[in-house]
């Protein structure tokens, strides 16, 4: 094996029996939390593995770059080619067994991220999966469907579902007006979690727009083809519960899916339209493809009516383009007015490695969503501000008394490469460490 320097992958595929393929990777990028180094070194390895197992030296690596590391081993579990939609080569090699070297003092607290790991990656697959399947098929009552049918793997783990109809005669005038175009009804969601018999409940609530047109404020068709990936929100609540039962967490929890299609047609929402959210403020819609802030809006407003004294709520959606102009696509978009929840999810995301950036969020951004004939409007006029003024909106429909966070993972909801998009998982990492912390 001829090693090159200090600082470059040094790789062979004639290893000494019984390795097929052995790696020397840098010792930075091993301690590399930011960039990503390792995973990057590591992907195009695996791209076409030559053996079913790995074999790796988790001695002197950092916590972060492990965690991150073994995310991206356990999420080899599942490609897009396990969709069936594709001829494939069914005898093709695949990562199925991982094993790891470690002093012995270590393997505790090794052993401990190792199982934590896999459950993350466990949800994040279940979550990748279900936003990765065309939306022809992926409707709101097919991910009602497959939730129920993933669920019931816990007895932990329960479904509530509101249909068409309840979702009229329950109020929630805002989920109805984006879901009322499409042929495809839309539903709510509410999956719950009891991991313990009493104390505070813990709630996440996802946008979930199975296709986004832009309803009559259509998209073009460049701007349309990856939105059936307008649901990752919703897809990453349902794979953050099925981490937490596999966990077993002592905690209980609620998650809210809010799933509708945004679709053209005769009965579609109409620019300059009014409609009535479940709390009873109203929202004119100047813009129908702003509709995942109405969605969410009337699911948080749901979600605290029914959990008055919740922990805290928060919120995840592929929101807006403006966050990702604003960050890019490695960290999520934290909008939020309570100081301590805004630090115990940004210090989850730099031990998780799923990490999130503060954006403002005051009274400076009202006029954004005011309105002459509503109580607010979904966008603002001057097309300024477009992530941080949809976050003020949303304000409104969480009780002051209630933490509120929302997270925009525009920008991480997918992962990007060679001009292909898939689903992430993101920010499931993130949402588990900041859980884990909060019980401890």
């Amino acid at each position: 094996m001829h090693v090159l320097a200090q600082d470059k992958v040094a790789d062979t595929r004639f290893g000494c029996a019984p390795f097929t393929r052995i790696t020397l990777l840098p010792d930075a990028l091993w301690q590399d939390s930011l960039t990503e180094g390792l995973l990057n070194a590591i992907r195009p390895l695996l791209a076409s593995p030559v053996s079913e197992n790995v074999l790796i030296d988790v001695t002197e690596i950092n916590d972060t770059v492990l965690a991150l590391l073994l995310r991206f081993l356990f999420n080899q579990a599942y490609t897009l080619n396990d969709l069936q939609l594709k001829k494939t080569d069914a005898t093709a090699t695949r990562i199925r067994h991982i094993t790891a070297f470690c002093q012995p003092e270590q393997y505790e607290k090794r052993e401990k991220m190792f199982r934590q790991q896999q459950a993350i990656a466990n949800g994040m697959v279940a979550a990748r999966r279900l936003a990765d399947t065309p939306s022809d098929c992926c409707t709101p009552q097919f991910v009602v469907n497959e939730a129920q049918t993933l669920c019931a793997s816990f007895p932990a783990l329960h479904c509530e579902v509101l249909d068409e109809q309840q979702i009229v005669e329950q109020g929630l005038g805002l989920l109805h007006a984006v879901g009322k175009g499409a042929t495809c009804p839309p539903r709510l969601l509410a999956i719950h979690y009891n991991g313990i018999s009493d104390g505070p409940v813990r709630c996440y609530i996802g946008k979930g727009i199975t296709f986004d047109t832009g309803g009559l404020w259509l998209k073009e068709g460049a701007g349309m083809y990856t939105m059936k990936y307008d649901m990752c929100g919703a897809a990453n609540v349902l794979g953050l519960l099925l981490t937490v039962a596999e966990l077993k967490l002592p905690v209980r929890i609620m998650g809210v899916l809010a799933l509708a299609e945004n679709a053209i047609g005769p009965n579609a929402m109409q620019p300059g339209s009014v409609a009535r959210a479940c709390n009873g403020m109203t929202v004119e819609i100047n813009n129908t493809d702003a509709e995942g802030r109405l969605v969410l809006a009337d699911a948080i407003a749901w979600t605290s009516q029914r959990q008055p004294q919740a922990r805290y709520i928060i919120d995840m959606a592929t929101l807006t383009g403006a966050v990702v102009k604003a960050l890019g696509y490695e960290l999520s978009g934290l909008m939020t007015q309570d100081d301590a929840l805004r630090q115990a999810l940004t210090e989850a995301g730099r031990q998780s490695g799923d990490e999130v950036w503060s954006l403002p969020l005051d009274a400076r951004l009202k006029k954004q969503t005011e309105s002459a004939i509503a109580d607010l409007c979904n966008t603002p006029t001057n097309n300024a501000a477009i992530s941080a003024s949809a976050a003020w909106l949303l304000h409104h429909f969480c009780p002051s008394d209630i933490p509120w966070a929302h997270l925009d993972i525009s920008g991480t909801a997918l992962w990007r490469e060679n001009g292909r998009s898939v689903a992430s998982g993101r920010p499931i990492p993130l949402l588990v460490e900041h859980l884990l912390e909060d019980i401890a």
